[in-house]
């Protein structure tokens, strides 16, 4: 801590203390961020009680259910334990189905418990629209235990829309239990994140001013300002910051955190084989390191066949593992300690360039070797589409948590850091679809982080950004968040913040106003009679100053402190005497 005087000394108290947000929840009907990601012998009860589901536990038979496509459905028992079964299928979408009406402009969020009849299989959550199907969640079910699937929509019209469940394996029953959709206004939604950036994202701080003796200072002059924040929210960058002052003054007076759009990438790096050439990565690193910031290692690898070295294509298995050796080797021990996380194999629920030359093992492999050279960083998996779009069965939270469960179980990796990587590309964002993704990843106690947020250009764009920042900060289990709007004269991949002389778009004013909000702003104001400041601050390093004049004197000091996360039941408390 650094501290300054002059005149009289001053005796400064901070008592920091988890803030509790009684004043919100009475607002609005609380959201259960809870999920289960293990395969149970019961299921839990519905959450929310249903919601809007008519008969959710199923224990007035089909009361409310039908049968949806040439499906059956009947009601069976065990153990105590009532639930619906779809058989007889033809059709991927031959299921059980229950009529609701769905609002426009409200956010609906889904959960069920399936289970399937014999080995295990995808099954999803579809809603019937008046404008269209919504793929709403889903979950891999198996057989002789439940598994959660929990999801969400908002819809675009308001009208009836039928709920119903499919699977593309048609020669599996599909049971399902504990039903719920509940839904929330707008209001009760953006109430829940205040609920959760108050709980999580800040604390109580209460300051007090004491002279030399121990008596309080009343009427004392104190002023608070963030130094910087510690939610990480950065922005990715390329080369073309080297040699571009505006491009320079415009991202550090914003970020600490920072993605390497390509130059650490395989492809940059050794183009040819055996001739390496780290000096763009060298040079931004640098660069990052002189401003403090701290940078994402991307990537490793990249598991899609038209990103790799034009030159490794054509190895052999043996000569691809051996050249892939060499890469993990090369990259660790130029930049181990250097970056605070590494993206290991990009993109590997995707595609499989990689385990298709060298075997299903390939993703597990590279991480055990890639934690052999640097145990201390969080090592991630990076793809597309988890929290984007509910459609794209490759990458549903259930798939993600399937692959980093293969790569966890590869011998030796049962003790990995690693961590969840959710590139975040939107076009139109389902924001219910995006919390119920993240609940249900957040279940394994992993770091999340979104890795690359940008939103396809339309008239929305920068509402859209919006309310992805938003939902992503305010989530319990988000513990950082990158942008991806490298800049380049020619444009970004697909979102620009500035133009070409660095004056801000709007998706620009959108990252600025979100960091002043999220940033605690300079807090002025007075002791109260007993010494005392109270306010309430994001987590973050600050400088506190505080004057009064008596008579002719003028007592001053400054002093920095951390806020920092605390648990409910705890209060931290520093006593600093600053002695002439």
């Amino acid at each position: 801590m650094t501290f300054r005087e002059k005149n009289n000394p001053l005796l400064l108290q901070l008592l920091l203390g988890t803030l509790l947000c009684a004043g919100f929840e009475a607002a609005a009907l609380s959201y259960d961020y809870t999920a289960s990601i293990e395969c149970l012998e019961k299921p839990h009860k519905p959450q929310y009680g249903g919601g809007i589901i008519k008969n959710p536990e199923l224990s007035h038979g089909l009361k409310g259910w039908s049968a949806f496509g040439n499906a059956k459905i009947e009601q069976r028992e065990s153990g105590g334990n009532k639930f619906l079964v779809a058989h007889s299928r033809s059709q991927p979408y031959d299921s059980i189905s229950q009529k609701v009406h769905l609002e426009k402009n409200k956010f609906y969020t889904l959960s069920a418990w399936i289970q399937v009849s014999e080995g295990a299989a995808p099954v999803t959550a579809v809603f019937k629209t008046i404008t269209g199907f919504k793929h709403a969640g889903a979950a891999v079910a198996e057989s002789k235990c439940w598994s959660m699937l929990k999801g969400g929509l908002s819809p675009d019209a308001s009208g009836f829309a039928e709920l119903y469940f499919e699977s593309k394996n048609t020669s599996v029953d599909i049971w399902v239990d504990s039903i719920s959709l509940q839904p929330f206004t707008q209001e009760e939604w953006r109430s829940q994140q205040h609920q959760s950036i108050e709980k999580n994202h800040k604390t109580n701080v209460r300051i007090q001013a004491v002279d030399k003796q121990g008596k309080p200072l009343h009427n004392a002059n104190i002023s608070i300002e963030q130094k910087q924040l510690r939610f990480p929210f950065g922005c990715a960058i390329n080369k073309n910051i080297l040699t571009n002052t505006a491009y320079q003054n415009w991202f550090t007076s914003r970020f600490k955190v920072a993605t390497f759009e390509d130059e650490m990438k395989w492809y940059s790096t050794e183009a040819s084989p055996g001739r390496e050439d780290y000096s763009a990565a060298d040079a931004m690193l640098q660069f990052a390191k002189n401003h403090n910031i701290a940078v994402r290692g991307h990537n490793i690898f990249w598991d899609d066949p038209r990103y790799q070295p034009g030159w490794v294509n054509s190895l052999s298995p043996s000569d691809l593992s051996k050249a892939a050796d060499k890469r993990i080797n090369s990259i660790m021990s130029r930049y181990k300690g250097q970056v605070i996380a590494w993206d290991v194999v990009n993109e590997n629920l995707h595609f499989s360039f990689f385990e298709s030359k060298l075997g299903q093992n390939a993703s597990g492999v590279f991480f055990n070797r890639v934690h052999s050279l640097d145990g201390a960083t969080t090592l991630f998996m990076n793809d597309y589409n988890t929290i984007e779009d509910g459609r794209d069965g490759k990458a549903t939270p259930a798939m993600f948590l399937q692959k980093l469960r293969q790569i966890s179980q590869f011998p030796g990796n049962q003790n990995l850091r690693i961590g969840i990587g959710l590139e975040s590309h939107f076009s139109t964002p389902n924001i219910p679809y995006m919390r119920a993704s993240i609940d249900t990843l957040g279940a394994t106690g992993l770091p999340i982080w979104l890795t690359e947020v940008d939103v396809q250009s339309s008239p929305n764009q920068a509402q859209y950004l919006e309310q992805i920042l938003r939902e992503a900060h305010a989530h319990p289990k988000v513990q950082g968040i990158v942008v991806w709007a490298a800049w380049k004269p020619s444009g970004c991949y697909r979102m620009c913040l500035t133009d070409n002389n660095f004056k801000n778009l709007a998706t620009g004013d959108v990252v600025d106003k979100l960091l002043h909000e999220w940033g605690s702003k300079r807090l002025e104001g007075k002791t109260d009679a007993d010494g005392f400041f109270d306010t309430t601050l994001f987590h973050g390093d600050y400088e506190v100053k505080i004057n009064r004049q008596a008579a002719n004197t003028i007592f001053s000091m400054a002093q920095s402190f951390k806020v920092l996360p605390t648990n409910a039941s705890q209060t931290i408390s520093m006593l600093i005497k600053i002695s002439a």
